[in-house]
């Protein structure tokens, strides 16, 4: 076990020293993030509608959350063919479970940062009383959430193996689909009736809803400016269905990663660096 924990944590390691080379882009990536955010929100303060703003902030947190959790697992391969280490990585004598899991937990860790950055800008230049909201249930539904998007990460983290060149542009595809069907900055309902059905294959559909639930976002928050979270309870369905989700996709992220690591041993794309 101490081994297993030493070579998860130099992964944790090797991420955190490769986030300090490329610091420069990590201020320029929060800072658009911060300022996108904050974009998004203004349009609810704009409409002078409390609701509606309440509503776009819960969206931007979140999905500025799990979609970067998401960015920095599906990048990690560019990153190592970047750095020019992915058949070293690869041909390591270390658990494909360990790489990818040392990977993840550095990646939330990441997330989680520039979550409160985002949340700190945007309370400093909107007015927003978060008093009544049930942060912590918001805070139990992002965790149970983080399972499944690192599940979806895993499998789109194949996809720069698969191309080197096209690999990375195809996982904002991917991420871009999962935004507009999701319900991120309005109700699933509003989307074109053949597109409606795939917001359910999306967990970030089932965080944004129970999300919003807990923040308290209802008619009584519009009329009198204050929130009353609903509790934990009122988001069971919604919980369960992201950690089945989460139970899922992780397993079958890595049996993915697994075969197209196999494939791409055995024709000799990993010594292809794009």
């Amino acid at each position: 076990m101490e081994h297993v924990l030493r070579q998860t944590w130099a992964f944790v390691f090797r991420d955190y020293h490769m986030t300090r080379r490329y610091f420069s882009w990590v201020i320029v990536e929060t800072f658009y993030a911060l300022v996108g955010s904050v974009t998004v929100a203004l349009i609810g303060v704009a409409a002078g509608s409390y609701q509606l703003t309440l509503m776009l902030v819960v969206g931007v947190l979140l999905w500025n959350f799990l979609s970067r959790l998401f960015q920095e697992i599906s990048n990690s391969i560019s990153y190592e063919r970047w750095e020019g280490t992915l058949e070293y990585t690869f041909m390591a004598p270390v658990s494909r479970l360990v790489h990818l899991f040392g990977v993840s937990l550095f990646a939330t860790v990441y997330s989680i940062i520039q979550l409160g950055v985002i949340l700190g800008g945007l309370l400093l230049l909107i007015d927003i009383n978060l008093a009544g909201a049930n942060i912590f249930g918001i805070m139990i539904v992002l965790l149970v959430s983080s399972f499944a998007f690192i599940g979806l990460g895993l499998m789109a983290a194949v996809l720069p193996v698969i191309s080197p060149e096209r690999g990375a542009q195809a996982t904002n595809i991917f991420q871009g689909t999962l935004l507009l069907v999701s319900g991120v900055y309005y109700p699933v309902e509003v989307l074109p009736s053949w597109v409606q059905p795939f917001a359910v294959l999306s967990p970030a559909t089932y965080a944004l809803s129970a999300s919003r639930k807990l923040m308290g976002i209802n008619e009584s928050a519009e009329a009198s400016g204050r929130l009353i979270g609903a509790p934990l309870s009122a988001v069971t369905h919604e919980l369960l269905i992201l950690a089945l989700m989460g139970l899922v996709m992780i397993p079958f992220g890595l049996w993915v990663f697994g075969r197209v690591e196999m494939w791409a041993k055995r024709t000799g794309k990993l010594k292809r660096t794009g």
